[in-house]
């Protein structure tokens, strides 16, 4: 569905694409004001809406493949995973409107969060380029996991199509019934050069460096570092994974004992077991099944970003 723009005297160069589901059943009212909300910076935009994960891989194709400058993404760290994989690579750059719930990537970058100022981020903003991430050739751009996470979301999902539960509501049932069967992984994990062995609940890989420290956790001081980072709990129980986000919560996670934290520009990660060569794998909240062994690497450069102009994060 394509909200046109009026007439406009030069082809466009910026193409918006808006993940529907952000407009809270109003996405047609959604896309005019943005329309409107770049015409007031002398821009005309062309505004997509997209209605799932492959349409908004589709649509910014093909607005890289047609040469625009700025291709935007509209909707959370999903649909701004989506359009990335998409740009990422190419003579285009990524504008984020960030309308989801959490918007991990955006608050990183410093991009503003509400609608107006980010489109005139878009329109005002500098060009940084910064590092993507990849799991078998899958991109992200904030974070991938294994364990407790992608088991979560799967339910998650499931509870809100077959029950209609909201998002959170579904979310917390889901993890109390992910804690109450409490799975573990058996993983061998080559850091470099180094092979380390684990049982453990949960494994966290970060396109660059998560902050572990005081009110920070969650969030990173720059993408442009060219290294991925793994957090891996160990050895715990329940009682341990409690002790875990106690730690997290008064921001000492690094003093945790059954915590590990690793840096590289690559990680493989395998199963012990023969049968269980498939892993849930999440990405930026998008869970998938892949195919032992999971090679992770680093993209150093690989996406030019629209920013603030006094943003603090640096190529």
């Amino acid at each position: 569905m394509t909200v046109k723009p009026e007439s406009p005297r030069h082809p466009a160069h910026v193409a918006v694409i808006i993940n529907a589901r952000a407009g809270s059943g109003h996405s047609q009212e959604l896309a005019q004001r943005v329309m409107d909300g770049f015409r007031q910076h002398q821009i005309q935009a062309q505004v997509m809406l997209a209605e799932d994960g492959m349409q908004l891989i589709g649509a910014a194709r093909a607005a890289v493949h047609a040469g625009t400058d700025i291709v935007v993404a509209g909707g959370g760290d999903g649909s701004v995973n989506a359009v990335a994989s998409a740009v990422s690579g190419s003579n285009s750059a990524l504008g984020v409107l960030p309308l989801g719930t959490l918007n991990h990537f955006a608050k990183d970058l410093h991009i503003p969060l509400l609608l107006e100022d980010a489109i005139r981020n878009i329109a005002e903003g500098r060009r940084l380029v910064i590092d993507t991430a990849e799991v078998n050739g899958v991109l992200f751009i904030n974070n991938s996991s294994l364990g407790l996470y992608p088991d979560i979301v799967r339910n998650r999902e499931k509870q809100q199509h077959r029950f209609g539960r909201g998002k959170w509501l579904a979310f917390c049932r889901a993890a109390m019934e992910a804690l109450r069967r409490y799975p573990f992984l058996d993983v061998r994990m080559l850091v470099g050069n180094t092979e380390h062995r684990r049982r453990t609940p949960f494994v966290f890989i970060g396109n660059n460096e998560y902050l572990m420290d005081g009110l920070n956790i969650g969030k990173r001081n720059t993408l442009a570092d060219g290294k991925l980072s793994l957090y891996v709990c160990h050895r715990t129980g329940r009682l341990g994974l409690v002790r875990l986000a106690l730690h997290a919560l008064f921001g000492r996670l690094r003093e945790a004992r059954d915590f590990d934290v690793l840096s590289a520009r690559e990680i493989e990660i395998d199963t012990h077991h023969r049968r269980a060569k498939r892993l849930r794998v999440a990405t930026d909240g998008e869970v998938t099944i892949m195919q032992t062994p999971l090679l992770y690497r680093i993209r150093p450069a690989s996406l030019t970003v629209i920013v603030p102009p006094s943003s603090v994060q640096e190529a």
